[in-house]
Protein backbone atom coordinates (compact mmCIF):
# COMPACT_ATOMS: atom_id res chain seq x y z
CA UNK A 1 0.00 0.00 0.00
CA UNK A 2 1.25 3.46 -0.77
CA UNK A 3 2.26 6.00 1.89
CA UNK A 4 2.29 9.23 2.08
CA UNK A 5 4.89 11.54 1.02
CA UNK A 6 5.48 15.00 2.10
CA UNK A 7 1.79 15.59 2.72
CA UNK A 8 -0.69 16.77 -0.26
CA UNK A 9 0.04 17.76 -3.31
CA UNK A 10 -1.16 19.47 -6.38
CA UNK A 11 -5.16 18.70 -7.48
CA UNK A 12 -5.92 15.52 -8.03
CA UNK A 13 -9.31 15.83 -8.91
CA UNK A 14 -9.99 18.95 -10.87
CA UNK A 15 -14.04 19.70 -11.93
CA UNK A 16 -14.54 22.34 -14.10
CA UNK A 17 -18.00 24.09 -14.96
CA UNK A 18 -19.70 20.47 -14.69
CA UNK A 19 -23.66 20.55 -15.66
CA UNK A 20 -25.58 17.14 -15.94
CA UNK A 21 -28.78 16.99 -16.85
CA UNK A 22 -30.80 13.98 -17.23
CA UNK A 23 -34.04 13.62 -19.85
CA UNK A 24 -37.22 11.72 -18.81
CA UNK A 25 -38.95 11.99 -22.36
CA UNK A 26 -39.06 15.98 -23.03
CA UNK A 27 -38.06 16.79 -19.58
CA UNK A 28 -34.79 18.16 -18.55
CA UNK A 29 -33.49 17.32 -14.62
CA UNK A 30 -30.72 19.62 -14.22
CA UNK A 31 -28.54 17.34 -11.58
CA UNK A 32 -25.76 19.32 -11.33
CA UNK A 33 -25.25 23.52 -11.87
CA UNK A 34 -21.52 24.84 -13.37
CA UNK A 35 -20.19 22.99 -10.55
CA UNK A 36 -16.31 23.29 -9.99
CA UNK A 37 -14.33 21.76 -7.25
CA UNK A 38 -10.71 21.06 -6.33
CA UNK A 39 -9.67 17.90 -4.55
CA UNK A 40 -6.13 17.79 -3.27
CA UNK A 41 -3.67 14.72 -3.41
CA UNK A 42 -4.13 13.18 -0.04
CA UNK A 43 -6.87 14.98 1.43
CA UNK A 44 -10.28 13.31 2.75
CA UNK A 45 -13.21 15.49 1.49
CA UNK A 46 -16.88 15.07 2.52
CA UNK A 47 -19.74 16.01 0.69
CA UNK A 48 -23.00 17.00 2.37
CA UNK A 49 -26.32 17.90 1.11
CA UNK A 50 -30.33 17.19 1.23
CA UNK A 51 -31.30 13.83 -1.18
CA UNK A 52 -31.65 15.01 -4.64
CA UNK A 53 -28.77 17.72 -3.77
CA UNK A 54 -26.19 15.62 -6.14
CA UNK A 55 -23.60 14.19 -4.22
CA UNK A 56 -23.97 10.86 -5.97
CA UNK A 57 -24.20 11.94 -9.11
CA UNK A 58 -21.20 14.08 -8.97
CA UNK A 59 -19.27 11.20 -7.12
CA UNK A 60 -20.23 9.02 -9.83
CA UNK A 61 -18.95 11.25 -12.30
CA UNK A 62 -15.14 11.31 -10.70
CA UNK A 63 -14.97 7.60 -10.43
CA UNK A 64 -15.87 6.83 -13.94
CA UNK A 65 -19.56 5.85 -13.60
CA UNK A 66 -21.19 8.23 -15.22
CA UNK A 67 -20.51 10.73 -17.86
CA UNK A 68 -20.84 15.05 -17.53
CA UNK A 69 -23.29 16.76 -19.84
CA UNK A 70 -21.01 19.75 -20.20
CA UNK A 71 -17.52 21.11 -18.47
CA UNK A 72 -14.46 18.78 -17.83
CA UNK A 73 -13.90 16.37 -14.76
CA UNK A 74 -9.60 15.81 -14.37
CA UNK A 75 -8.68 12.97 -12.35
CA UNK A 76 -5.08 11.99 -12.09
CA UNK A 77 -4.28 14.21 -14.52
CA UNK A 78 -6.63 11.95 -17.76
CA UNK A 79 -9.42 13.89 -18.63
CA UNK A 80 -12.50 11.29 -18.11
CA UNK A 81 -15.25 12.69 -20.36
CA UNK A 82 -12.26 12.63 -23.56
CA UNK A 83 -11.80 8.54 -22.86
CA UNK A 84 -13.83 6.01 -24.66
CA UNK A 85 -16.15 3.29 -22.24
CA UNK A 86 -13.07 0.75 -22.76
CA UNK A 87 -10.45 3.35 -21.87
CA UNK A 88 -12.52 4.71 -19.26
CA UNK A 89 -13.16 0.78 -17.54
CA UNK A 90 -9.39 0.60 -17.84
CA UNK A 91 -8.43 3.88 -16.45
CA UNK A 92 -11.04 2.95 -13.42
CA UNK A 93 -9.46 -0.36 -12.65
CA UNK A 94 -6.40 1.21 -12.06
CA UNK A 95 -7.18 4.72 -9.67
CA UNK A 96 -10.67 4.00 -8.08
CA UNK A 97 -11.76 2.15 -5.31
CA UNK A 98 -15.65 2.38 -4.62
CA UNK A 99 -16.93 1.46 -1.17
CA UNK A 100 -20.86 1.23 -1.11
CA UNK A 101 -23.65 1.99 1.54
CA UNK A 102 -24.39 -2.14 1.21
CA UNK A 103 -21.20 -3.44 0.70
CA UNK A 104 -22.65 -5.44 -2.34
CA UNK A 105 -20.27 -9.10 -1.55
CA UNK A 106 -21.11 -11.86 -3.03
CA UNK A 107 -22.44 -14.77 -0.46
CA UNK A 108 -20.76 -17.59 -2.08
CA UNK A 109 -17.64 -16.30 -1.36
CA UNK A 110 -15.14 -15.77 1.36
CA UNK A 111 -14.01 -12.21 2.64
CA UNK A 112 -11.28 -13.25 1.12
CA UNK A 113 -12.40 -14.28 -2.88
CA UNK A 114 -14.50 -11.10 -2.46
CA UNK A 115 -11.36 -8.88 -2.07
CA UNK A 116 -9.79 -10.85 -4.73
CA UNK A 117 -12.37 -9.95 -7.65
CA UNK A 118 -11.02 -6.90 -8.78
CA UNK A 119 -7.71 -8.19 -9.18
CA UNK A 120 -8.54 -10.72 -11.68
CA UNK A 121 -8.68 -8.58 -14.23
CA UNK A 122 -5.21 -7.97 -13.89
CA UNK A 123 -2.27 -9.86 -15.24
CA UNK A 124 -1.05 -10.61 -11.36
CA UNK A 125 -0.11 -14.35 -10.80
CA UNK A 126 -2.33 -16.36 -8.23
CA UNK A 127 0.43 -15.69 -5.71
CA UNK A 128 0.84 -12.09 -5.97
CA UNK A 129 -3.05 -11.96 -6.03
CA UNK A 130 -2.99 -13.83 -2.61
CA UNK A 131 -0.55 -11.40 -1.05
CA UNK A 132 -2.26 -8.53 -1.83
CA UNK A 133 -5.76 -9.65 -0.63
CA UNK A 134 -3.44 -11.25 2.58
CA UNK A 135 -2.23 -6.98 2.76
CA UNK A 136 -5.64 -5.88 2.35
CA UNK A 137 -7.67 -7.78 4.90
CA UNK A 138 -4.79 -7.05 7.38
CA UNK A 139 -5.08 -3.07 7.17
CA UNK A 140 -8.95 -4.03 7.83
CA UNK A 141 -8.13 -5.93 10.61
CA UNK A 142 -9.64 -8.74 9.49
CA UNK A 143 -6.99 -11.20 8.53
CA UNK A 144 -8.45 -13.78 10.75
CA UNK A 145 -11.82 -13.36 9.27
CA UNK A 146 -10.73 -14.32 5.41
CA UNK A 147 -12.11 -17.91 5.28
CA UNK A 148 -15.45 -16.46 6.63
CA UNK A 149 -18.85 -16.07 3.99
CA UNK A 150 -20.45 -12.85 4.33
CA UNK A 151 -23.57 -13.66 6.39
CA UNK A 152 -21.11 -15.20 9.00
CA UNK A 153 -19.46 -11.59 9.58
CA UNK A 154 -21.13 -8.67 10.91
CA UNK A 155 -22.55 -5.78 9.21
CA UNK A 156 -19.40 -3.97 10.50
CA UNK A 157 -17.26 -6.28 8.91
CA UNK A 158 -18.85 -6.91 6.09
CA UNK A 159 -18.60 -2.82 5.21
CA UNK A 160 -14.64 -3.53 6.59
CA UNK A 161 -14.40 -6.14 3.82
CA UNK A 162 -15.76 -3.93 1.21
CA UNK A 163 -13.02 -1.45 2.14
CA UNK A 164 -10.61 -4.12 1.78
CA UNK A 165 -11.45 -4.68 -1.75
CA UNK A 166 -11.36 -1.35 -2.68
CA UNK A 167 -7.94 -0.60 -1.71
CA UNK A 168 -6.47 -4.63 -3.00
CA UNK A 169 -5.38 -2.81 -5.94
CA UNK A 170 -3.79 0.00 -4.14
CA UNK A 171 -6.11 3.04 -5.86
CA UNK A 172 -5.28 6.83 -6.62
CA UNK A 173 -8.98 7.83 -4.85
CA UNK A 174 -11.07 5.68 -2.55
CA UNK A 175 -14.73 6.93 -3.39
CA UNK A 176 -17.42 5.99 -0.53
CA UNK A 177 -20.91 6.37 -0.63
CA UNK A 178 -22.79 7.10 2.84
CA UNK A 179 -20.48 3.78 4.01
CA UNK A 180 -22.06 4.01 7.57
CA UNK A 181 -25.22 4.65 6.32
CA UNK A 182 -26.35 1.05 7.31
CA UNK A 183 -24.43 0.13 10.35
CA UNK A 184 -24.77 1.26 13.98
CA UNK A 185 -22.81 4.05 15.94
CA UNK A 186 -20.35 1.64 17.39
CA UNK A 187 -19.65 -0.74 13.81
CA UNK A 188 -19.92 2.89 11.89
CA UNK A 189 -17.34 4.54 14.29
CA UNK A 190 -14.86 1.72 13.58
CA UNK A 191 -15.30 1.79 9.81
CA UNK A 192 -14.62 6.24 10.48
CA UNK A 193 -11.26 5.46 12.21
CA UNK A 194 -10.11 2.83 9.52
CA UNK A 195 -11.17 5.45 6.63
CA UNK A 196 -9.11 8.04 8.79
CA UNK A 197 -6.18 5.72 9.33
CA UNK A 198 -5.96 5.10 4.98
CA UNK A 199 -5.95 8.44 4.76
CA UNK A 200 -3.48 9.48 7.61
CA UNK A 201 -1.20 6.80 7.38
CA UNK A 202 -1.27 5.83 4.14
CA UNK A 203 -1.68 8.59 2.26
CA UNK A 204 -5.58 7.81 0.39
CA UNK A 205 -7.37 10.49 -0.99
CA UNK A 206 -10.87 10.06 0.07
CA UNK A 207 -13.92 11.44 -1.21
CA UNK A 208 -17.13 10.43 1.21
CA UNK A 209 -20.95 11.18 0.58
CA UNK A 210 -22.46 11.07 3.75
CA UNK A 211 -26.21 12.50 5.07
CA UNK A 212 -24.62 12.26 8.58
CA UNK A 213 -22.78 15.34 10.42
CA UNK A 214 -21.07 12.62 12.77
CA UNK A 215 -19.49 10.62 9.94
CA UNK A 216 -18.35 14.43 8.18
CA UNK A 217 -16.28 15.31 11.26
CA UNK A 218 -13.63 12.97 10.62
CA UNK A 219 -12.80 14.15 7.28
CA UNK A 220 -10.35 17.24 6.92
CA UNK A 221 -12.75 18.77 4.71
CA UNK A 222 -16.70 19.36 4.09
CA UNK A 223 -18.31 20.95 1.45
CA UNK A 224 -22.26 21.10 0.71
CA UNK A 225 -23.97 20.83 -2.21
CA UNK A 226 -27.87 22.17 -2.76
CA UNK A 227 -29.72 21.90 -5.63
CA UNK A 228 -26.50 21.10 -7.88
CA UNK A 229 -24.07 23.27 -6.58
CA UNK A 230 -21.74 24.10 -4.08
CA UNK A 231 -22.46 26.47 -1.40
CA UNK A 232 -20.37 28.24 0.62
CA UNK A 233 -20.54 28.21 4.78
CA UNK A 234 -22.36 31.76 4.84
CA UNK A 235 -24.46 30.49 2.17
CA UNK A 236 -25.20 27.49 3.79
CA UNK A 237 -25.92 29.36 7.57
CA UNK A 238 -28.11 31.90 5.53
CA UNK A 239 -30.49 29.33 4.07
CA UNK A 240 -30.79 27.30 7.35
CA UNK A 241 -32.01 30.82 8.70
CA UNK A 242 -34.59 31.33 6.24
CA UNK A 243 -36.19 27.89 6.78
CA UNK A 244 -35.66 28.63 10.39
CA UNK A 245 -33.15 25.35 11.02
CA UNK A 246 -30.54 25.90 13.54
CA UNK A 247 -27.15 25.20 13.01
Amino acid sequence: MSDASGGQGGSLVSVRKLDKVFRRGAEEIRVLSSLDLEVPQGEFLALMGPSGSGKTTLLNIIGGLDRPTNGSCVVAGERLEALSSRRLAAWRSRHVGLVFQFYNLLPVLSAARNVELPLLLTPLSRSQRRRHVALALDIVGLSHRATHTPRTLSGGEQQRVGIARAIVSDPTLLLCDEPTGDLDRKSGDEVLGLLQALNRQHGKTIIMVTHDPHASARATRLVHLEKGRLVSDAELAAEMASTGVRA
